[in-house]
């Protein structure tokens, strides 16, 4: 599958988050969450039947840094599907501080 954008791994600088995020399936257990504007920024993995949010940046020199990254304090966020709005609304909802956006 194709996906509709264009998928980055780079540096993303401090500040707003392009939404809405975008789902890429991996495999069964692991879909990659990027941007809007297609910069990976974590990806959600299915660990004891929760899938969790897992916050992943990369550094000035292209590296990987997980756990990091512009959603870094969501890491760990847990939904019970990778649905691309509610994963949107929620990661993107808790970086803004809208109420009711905690896992």
């Amino acid at each position: 599958m194709t996906p509709p954008f264009t998928p980055t791994y780079t540096h993303i600088p401090p500040g707003p988050v392009a939404g809405p995020l975008q789902l890429l399936p991996i495999n069964a257990e692991v879909v990659a969450v990027h941007t809007a504007t297609g910069a990976h920024v974590g990806s959600l993995k299915k660990v004891g039947g929760v899938w969790k949010f897992k916050a992943m940046g990369y550094g000035a020199d292209g590296g990987m840094e997980p756990g990091h990254g512009p959603l870094t304090e969501q890491h760990n966020m847990q939904f019970a599907t990778p649905d691309a709005d509610e994963v949107s609304a929620r990661l993107l909802g808790a970086l803004a501080g809208t109420p009711g956006s905690l896992p």
